[in-house]
């Protein structure tokens, strides 16, 4: 098993003890990305906002590793209030269209920090 660390230019970096995300053999696990900056520091902004943010910090590192969200094949979101599910759903269609990646949604998991959360998995041909 080859196990590589993908990261670059404008894929969030953090001062936890995790990658931004791993390409093992043909597929690319993707880190939790949040509303945060090219230096991991939280940026707090309203629903949709975050949301965006957090996508876009995924953009960034499927795109270091040679990819974009065709590929994704797995998407688990956190999502810190019931009440911006619908509007999550709305989001969620700029970024993947049909075939859409399996997907798993948890509600209420997040504290007070963050209203959004991302992590996936790409497969790379």
């Amino acid at each position: 098993m080859k196990k590589e660390v993908i990261s670059g230019e404008g894929v969030p970096q953090s001062t936890l003890p995790f990658s931004p995300a791993l390409k093992v053999n043909q597929l690319v696990f993707v880190s939790g990305q949040a509303s945060v900056d090219e230096q991991g520091k939280i940026v707090s902004d309203d629903f949709e906002g975050e949301v965006r943010r957090s996508f876009e910090n995924a953009r960034k590192i499927l795109a270091a590793a040679g990819l974009d969200f065709s590929h994704v094949v797995q998407v688990r979101n956190y999502v810190a209030r019931q009440e911006d599910l619908a509007t999550f759903n709305q989001l969620y269609t700029d970024y993947f269209q049909p075939p859409y990646p399996a997907r798993t949604t948890l509600i209420g998991c997040l504290g007070t920090l963050l209203k959004f959360e991302v992590d996936l998995i790409a497969y790379a041909e």
